[in-house]
């Protein structure tokens, strides 16, 4: 293991570690993140408050780490959902060809040619309400948050690993080994699956590591604008929303969030440099 890519993993095992320990942290140090607390406004980090609070007293340090849950889970889920459905795209796009080929690449080319990010800014606009669906800030409608920003950035995000995995496989289906297959009567299913797939898997899983630091940026800047995860369930975009206003007054309630991307989409960086190399 080269070392970008051990200091990617550390970097990222570290903090789904720290975000899967948020419910350990809140019993340790007694608090709820939350919960407001007007009489502890703005507090100086101590040993009951690690990294201070915020303009509501709810403690940083813990919001940071149910944040860090939010937004990993956002950035990975969109991740594995976009490489999912882009890599069968691909897959299906190579081995039929024709037809099949000019209308999955034709989309792609359509959703590549669209402004991504004011789309996502509109549909991530659109009132779950009208929908018949529990309001932004509701405890069910916290997890559908999640659900339809991971849908939306799905949606986008598939194109690029669908041609990735479309151009690795006509590499690979025009190699003599699964010449010979063909030759000794293997199913089309069979060798999708044994022979093109695990050979097109490194540059699928770098796509992956670099998708993941994406879906993190952009879940950051639709809580950022108020159009992604909503009050009081904390991400580190929404925590950045709250602090836009205290920046010279409380500058640490800004700093915190913002390190905790950077931190995060440098290791996503780290380790997709690492599977490059390694692969």
């Amino acid at each position: 293991m080269n070392a970008r890519l051990a200091l990617g993993i550390a970097l990222l095992g570290g903090m789904a570690l720290a975000a899967i320990a948020a419910p350990l942290a809140d019993a340790w140090l007694g608090h709820d993140p939350f919960a407001p607390d007007l009489f502890n406004r703005f507090a100086a980090p101590s040993a009951d408050h690690p990294l201070g609070t915020d303009d509501l007293g709810r403690d940083l340090f813990l919001r940071m780490l149910h944040g860090a849950r939010v937004s990993l889970a956002v950035g990975i889920a969109a991740a594995l959902t976009a490489t999912t459905i882009g890599t069968a795209a691909g897959l299906i796009a190579a081995w039929r060809g024709g037809v099949a080929d000019a209308a999955i690449m034709r989309l792609a080319d359509f959703l590549l040619a669209l402004p991504a990010l004011p789309l996502l800014v509109v549909l991530a606009a659109v009132d779950p309400v009208r929908l018949g669906l529990p309001a932004r800030g509701e405890a069910a409608g916290a997890m559908l948050d999640i659900a339809r920003i991971v849908v939306i950035l799905a949606i986008f995000g598939w194109v690029g690993v669908a041609r990735l995995a479309r151009a690795a496989a006509l590499s690979v289906l025009a190699l003599d080994y699964v010449r010979a297959a063909r030759a000794l009567g293997a199913s089309e299913p069979r060798i999708l699956l044994r022979h093109v797939l695990p050979n097109i898997l490194g540059p699928v899983a770098v796509a992956t590591a670099l998708a993941v630091a994406g879906a993190i940026l952009a879940e950051s800047t639709l809580s950022f604008l108020g159009l992604g995860i909503s009050p009081p369930a904390p991400s580190w975009g929404n925590m950045l929303a709250n602090a836009q206003e205290l920046v010279f007054s409380a500058p640490m309630a800004a700093v915190w969030p913002g390190l905790a991307i950077l931190f995060a989409v440098a290791g996503c960086t780290l380790v997709a440099d690492g599977l490059r190399a390694r692969f």
